[in-house]
Parts: structure tokens; C-alpha cells; sequence
């Protein structure tokens, strides 16, 4: 390959871009309206607008992707992880167009992204296994049959997605068709697909996972595990690597599992199997990820390995640089630094971020997609930026992770830093008694945190001397002075007006997906009235109070933090 590129934004984005740099290929960078002031577009090679809309009309489009690779003269694809990274089509889409696809082949994602064929795959080469659906679900109805017959509680999982998109737990019989309907809408807004199966889910599970990687030579190699336990709506916020507090056996059982899939389903480049741990030592394949994880730079710290980098030299037909499991490095946390307010629920914050200072020194690094100045949209994940700290010990990677995060400062939006600070502090999570950190531990028996102070919605801006060009995003070397008076491009905010007495507000910009109650209705207190979807996450709306509803706002609006969306009487 000569030149990359690369199907993503954010982190992720700038993360291949410097691994472009780093393997001696030029970088072609993405960007929607949204992002036209991000920094993966000021630090790629070149960078092409894929003009406005949701996702599905920018990154999720593989017409324009493949258009834009077309007159950029890139020969090479690497989607990151998010949306295209697991989608089959893209993948053959991108081959048949004559490019080098940086991944598995299209049958192999196939095979494994569809979670249902995967668990086979994992039946036959012996991983262990909980009880499943014997394919998608057609509807709620059947949802609750299979949970009449496997009992609960019970995992709703997307077949054709990831990183807890489109995952809900159902703990009681009345909810669990509610919950395969929010599944099924998550993961078509997040993969294009919605169906859904379900499994038993395993109390209190830890989730341990094992870093592949695979060339064609014949070479399928496990770089080690993570513990990815400490999660918020079923997606990951701490990981470490290696997992800590597991036996040996229970660690070679995982790394033999996941060897054995891969090598059965002919997999190639990197890959994640995942794994649930119960408090009893059960272990229970849960998937496997065909595409790049978010936590790999752990994996990174702690063997000396750009996985990035991998996935370049077996994409361009090469060996792989490791043919067997290095021995652990120490030990890394990575802490996905979002745009989020811990203190309530985790909801989203996007916004301008009016001051970024990240932190330094020994053992410590950042993968971020944003700096001061960077608006976070709320059209696309949360997640700003990684900090990854590393020691000899776990022990010593503790002190310095909480030097790092005391340092880390970010204003403009809310963040999670104070809930990383806080869980730094928590003994289930350093271990001294053990590690009881669980899937649903913050749910559970987080102590929990303030929320932060409200941030108003910026109404300006940072001014940036760029042009495009048919479609080309160029540099302006002009004094920001020119500019004076000529006004600046907004930031598209939603209108936040004053909702009076008795009223449902919104507790995140974002968009009214649906309503659960007809207007009119009588609603109880506490009842759930409508649901909400911000930064690719679904939020539940609640009655304050109970009365009559009146609804307000209509589907589809844009709203932000406080609109009122119905009064009650």
C-alpha cells in the first residue's frame, strides 16, 4: 500500500493516521459537516468532506467512502472500529473496488460478526458456552418464550454489532419486550441491522478478553488478555491488561478458546474474543470482535507491539512480527476519557471543549481526537480521548494513573475524569481484598459521584483558515484578522426554552426517538414516557410527576438540556 484511508473520525482516526506515518504510507482522512473542524482532518495527509447528515448519510455511506478513496488515489481501506469496521459488505465493496482492505476477509466477518454463527463456530471447537437462541429473534413475543424457557436474567444482544450497542439485560419477565424493542432500535441506528438474539446472562460476570492477531502465513498468535469489567450501559469505561486476579488455568482456557475460533474461521489481521467470567470461575464465550478494539493500546503497553501496524503488514501480505505470546511487560489501564456526566447517569455532553490540558510524565499516554477548541457533536459516540498509564506492577500503574488523572483537565463539556478519579479510590476495584468489580458493578454498588455543574450549550465557534475545494480540504495560510467582522461558522445547537410548572424536560441534547404514552394518558410517577437518542445511546425519560400527559414535542425534534418535551397535570 501506498496510500490509506481511513473510514473513521475521532481517536481512532488520528491513532492510524500516525500508524500510517509511523509504517512509511500516506493518510486520507473523512469528515462529515460535523466534524470539518476536527483533528483527525488537520492531521491526515489529505482529508475529503463527506458533506452533512447523520451518520448513515456520512460514515455509515460506502458509496461516498469509496468515492472519495477513488479520486484521493488511496489503495488501501482501514475502517478503525465503529461503524463500517464490521460490516461484510464494506469490506467486499472495498476489494472488488481494487483496494487493499485492512481486515479480515468479508466471509470470515461474516461468519464471526453474525454472533449467532459465531457461537456455533465456538460450539464446535469446544469454548465454553452458555445457553442461546438458536438464531435472531423475530419479535418481542419470541423474546419472552425464550426467556420463559431459559430463565433470567437474560442478555438482548444485536447479531451484527458490538461494544455493547444494542445490548440490554432483562432481570424481569414484563420488561424483557420492551427491551428487545430498544435492542432492535439501537442497533439499526448504530450497525444498519437490527436483529437480535439472546443468551443467559451469567450474575455478576467479569469480562476478560484475549487480543489476536493473525497473518496468512498461517501464524494466529493471542498477544494476552484484558479485563474489561468496569462498564456503563454495557460499554467499557476502565480496561487493563493483563486481566488481573485470574488462575493460570482459567487464563490458558482463554487463550486456547480463542485461538482455536480464530484459527477454525480462517481469521486474518486483529481480532478480539471475548469472554464472561462468573463469581464461580464459569467461563462463557460471548463474542468475537472483527476489527480493532478500543482498548488495544493496553495490549500495546505491555508487549511492545503496534497492533496498528500488524494490521498494515498482514493487510500488504507480510508475516506476522511475534509468531508466539511475549511474556507481559508490567501492566497498563486505559481510561476512556467521554463526554459524559457521571454524577447524572452518564448521559452525553456534547459541546465545545474551552480547555483541554492532558497529562504527562513517565508511563503515560494519550490517544485523544480532540483539543481545546474541539466541538464534541452529538451525533457520534462520546468518547474524546484514552489515557493509558503504565507501571512494572499493577500497584505501581495505580500510583501513576492517579498522578495522570489528577493532572487531566477538561473544561466546556462535562467528563467521566471524576468518576476515574473516585473508582481509583474504591477497594473492589485496587483489589486489596480482591477484585469484585462486575459488568453492572457501577450500576450495583458504585457509591457514586456529584453531578457536574451545567454547562450552557457554546454559542461560538473556534475559528479555523481552511477551504475546500471539490470536496478537498485545503489549508488557508491567512491572519485570523482577515476574518474580523466577517462572522463565524456555528455550531449547530438546539433552542433550550423555558419549561414551566409540571413539565417532562429533556436531560440531554439530543433527539425525541419515540413516545411511550399517547397524549392524554394518565402516567404514574416515575413511569417511562419516551425515549431519547444522543451520541448513539438511547435515554429513558421518566414522569416527575403523575396526572394527565400532554405531549409537546414532536418525533424527530432536536432539543436541548431542559426543553420541555410534555407537561403534566
Amino acid at each position: 500500500m501506498k496510500k490509506l484511508l481511513i473510514a473513521n473520525r475521532g481517536e481512532i482516526a488520528v491513532r492510524i493516521i500516525r500508524a500510517a506515518r509511523d509504517y512509511g504510507v500516506a493518510s486520507v482522512a473523512i469528515y462529515s459537516d460535523a466534524d470539518a473542524r476536527s483533528l483527525h482532518a488537520e492531521l491526515a495527509d489529505e482529508a475529503y468532506g463527506l458533506g452533512p447528515g447523520r451518520p448513515a448519510e456520512t460514515y455509515l455511506s460506502i458509496e461516498k467512502i469509496l468515492e472519495i478513496a477513488r479520486r484521493a488515489g488511496a489503495d488501501a481501506v482501514h475502517p478503525g472500529y465503529g461503524f463500517l469496521s464490521e460490516r461484510a459488505e464494506f469490506a467486499k465493496a472495498v476489494i472488488d473496488a481494487g483496494l487493499i482492505w485492512v481486515g479480515p476477509a468479508p466471509q470470515v466477518i461474516t461468519a464471526l460478526g453474525d454472533k449467532v454463527e459465531a457461537r456455533r463456530i465456538a460450539e464446535k471447537v469446544g469454548a465454553p458456552l452458555v445457553k442461546g437462541s438458536d438464531g435472531p429473534l423475530a419479535s418481542a413475543a419470541e423474546a419472552v418464550a425464550f426467556a420463559r424457557e431459559a430463565g433470567l436474567p437474560l442478555a438482548i444482544k444485536a447479531a451484527f454489532g458490538g461494544g455493547g450497542r444494542g445490548m440490554k439485560v432483562a432481570h424481569h419477565l414484563e420488561e424483557v419486550g420492551e427491551l428487545f424493542d430498544s435492542a432492535v432500535r439501537e442497533a439499526t441506528e448504530a450497525f444498519g441491522r437490527g436483529e437480535c438474539y439472546a443468551e443467559q446472562f451469567l450474575d455478576k460476570p467479569r469480562h476478560i478478553e484475549a487480543q489476536v492477531i493473525a497473518d496468512s502465513h498461517g501464524n494466529t498468535v493471542v498477544l494476552g488478555t484484558r479485563d474489561c469489567s468496569l462498564q456503563r450501559r454495557n460499554q467499557k469505561l476502565v480496561e487493563e491488561a493483563p486481566a488481573p486476579f485470574i488462575t493460570q488455568d482459567q487464563r490458558n482456557r482463554i487463550h486456547e478458546a480463542a485461538r482455536a475460533i480464530c484459527a477454525e474461521a480462517g481469521y486474518t489481521g486483529a481480532g478480539t474474543v471475548e469472554f464472561l467470567l462468573s463469581q464461580n470461575g464459569v467461563i462463557s464465550f460471548l463474542e468475537v470482535n472483527t476489527r480493532l478494539q478500543v482498548e488495544h493500546p493496553v495490549t500495546e503497553e505491555t508487549t511492545g507491539i503496534d497492533i496498528v501496524i500488524e494490521q498494515l503488514r498482514v493487510a500488504d501480505g507480510l508475516p506476522l512480527s511475534v509468531t508466539e505470546t511475549p511474556e507481559a511487560l508490567g501492566h497498563a489501564f486505559e481510561f476512556r476519557i467521554n463526554a459524559e456526566d457521571p454524577g447524572r447517569g452518564f448521559l452525553p455532553t456534547p459541546g465545545l471543549i474551552t480547555q483541554f490540558r492532558a497529562p504527562g510524565g513517565p508511563g503515560v499516554r494519550l490517544d485523544t481526537g480532540v483539543e481545546t477548541g474541539s466541538e464534541i457533536p452529538g451525533l457520534y459516540d462520546s468518547m474524546m480521548a484514552k489515557l493509558v498509564v503504565t507501571g512494572a506492577t499493577r500497584e505501581e500503574a495505580l500510583i501513576r494513573a492517579r498522578r495522570a488523572l489528577a493532572e487531566f483537565r477538561i473544561e466546556g463539556v462535562a467528563s467521566v475524569l471524576p468518576f476515574h478519579r473516585a473508582v481509583l479510590q474504591e477497594r473492589d476495584f485496587t483489589g486489596e481484598e480482591g477484585f469484585k468489580v462486575y459488568t453492572n458493578w457501577i450500576e450495583t454498588a458504585f457509591r457514586g459521584i456529584e453531578p457536574a455543574p451545567r454547562v450552557d450549550p457554546a454559542e461560538g465557534g473556534l475559528l479555523r483558515s481552511f477551504i475546500e475545494i471539490d470536496g478537498k480540504r485545503h489549508e488557508l495560510g491567512l491572519p485570523a484578522a482577515l476574518f474580523s467582522g466577517l462572522g463565524t461558522a456555528q455550531p449547530a445547537t438546539a433552542t433550550t426554552p423555558k419549561a414551566g410548572a409540571g413539565a417532562v424536560t429533556a436531560p440531554i441534547p439530543g433527539t425525541l426517538r419515540q413516545w411511550l404514552v399517547e397524549d392524554g394518558a394518565q402516567v404514574a410517577e416515575g413511569e417511562v414516557v419516551a425515549v431519547m437518542e444522543a451520541m448513539k445511546m438511547e435515554t429513558r425519560i421518566s414522569a416527575p410527576k403523575a396526572g394527565q400527559i400532554s405531549l409537546v414535542a414532536e418525533i424527530g425534534a432536536t432539543v436541548g438540556i431542559g426543553t420541555e418535551l410534555a407537561t403534566i397535570a
